[in-house]
């Protein structure tokens, strides 16, 4: 059954796979009494974007209308409404009553979570994203962005700054353990921030040694690179946690070999193509090969608490509407330091 839809928006649409964005209208839903209607101002661009844009992990709904790395104001709210926030990130609905919703981790809804974009929601209709100038969400799956995080910068903590934050939360980065972050692009500058904060100390493995000196400033106490195999002899059984940001396929059994007993190497990259290892390199030293999938709302909440409280922040490049295929294009080259944010008043 379809809701009645009255609200307006412009937004950017890809109209197929690899299509270029059109600039069109769609109608939102109207507010229902626990909406909130949001004016985004700022919305990241995710490398993840570009992957369901351009339908690598298959799936894809077209017309799409990316973006989960919403920022933005309230505007108007449903009669029931309790609160006000003004952040959106990778999902907007979720059954609510299973296990995981009631535990506050909705992202492993068993019923199957709502994404921002690139989804249906549970009257079957197609969900669209942040690259848009309005958006109609249920006030549950809203965040508070602390008044000292500015609305451009935080849009990408929604997403990089969730991803990242869980993992090193979960698996206990903090004094005493030594964490290395593989890559230091949109999410890898993002998780030295938080580890440092977290008191873990942080390590970089970066292809090149261009980085290097941006990752210390991030807070990063070593930095190496990979495409020195010296690198992988040197730095064995060194780490106790190993986060892999990187969206291309690796020598996982290289990394792996970095890891202490019972050390675990955590995925929050996600590659078109599938990685290999031995077996052997887990078995060897007890350890493990985990993922991990963004948090739910309420860590997401505590994530951008912790960012305003320790001065995290993505370094950003705002760019307009009418820029973002440019944009596509650059983050395949890596061409980014290191996330782009799209002005959504520029549409």
């Amino acid at each position: 059954m379809c809701n009645h839809k009255s609200i307006p928006s412009r937004v950017l649409s890809a109209p197929s796979a690899k299509a270029k964005f059109e600039l069109t209208t769609i109608e939102r839903r109207d507010l229902r009494p626990n909406d909130v209607l949001i004016d985004i101002k700022f919305s990241g661009i995710c490398h993840s974007d570009i992957h369901s844009a351009y339908d690598e992990w298959g799936g894809g709904i077209f017309p799409m209308v990316p973006g989960h790395e919403i920022a933005g104001v309230v505007t108007a709210v449903g009669g029931d409404v309790t609160k006000f926030a003004v952040g959106v990130g990778c999902f907007v609905d979720s059954c609510g009553e299973c296990e995981y919703c009631l535990n506050g981790e909705e992202q492993f809804c068993t019923k199957g979570v709502v994404q921002t974009y690139n989804s249906l929601d549970y009257d079957g209709n197609p969900t669209y994203g942040g690259y848009s100038q309005k958006i109609v969400v249920k006030e549950d799956f809203v965040v508070r962005i602390p008044d000292n995080l500015d609305l451009d910068a935080a849009s990408p903590l929604l997403c990089a700054g969730i991803t990242t934050y869980s993992p090193l939360k979960h698996w206990n980065a903090g004094p005493g353990k030594k964490v290395a972050i593989v890559g230091m692009g949109g999410l890898g500058h993002v998780a030295i921030q938080f580890a440092h904060a977290m008191g873990a100390e942080v390590t970089v493995l970066s292809r090149s040694l261009n980085k290097k000196e941006e990752a210390l400033s991030f807070g990063a106490d070593h930095y190496f690179a990979t495409s020195d195999p010296a690198t992988f002899t040197g730095l064995a059984g060194r780490f106790d946690l190993i986060l892999n940001t990187v969206s291309a396929n690796l020598d996982i059994n290289a990394y792996l070999s970095m890891l202490r007993v019972d050390g675990t190497l955590v995925n929050v990259g996600a590659p078109a193509e599938q990685d290999q290892y031995s077996v052997f390199s887990l078995i060897m030293g007890r350890r493990s090969i985990a993922g991990s999938l963004v948090g739910g709302i309420r860590e997401t909440q505590e994530m951008l608490d912790f960012a305003a409280e320790h001065g995290v922040a993505p370094k950003i490049e705002v760019i307009r509407a009418d820029q973002v295929d440019e944009a596509y294009e650059r983050v395949l080259r890596s061409d980014v330091r290191y996330r782009f944010v799209i002005d959504i008043s520029t549409l």
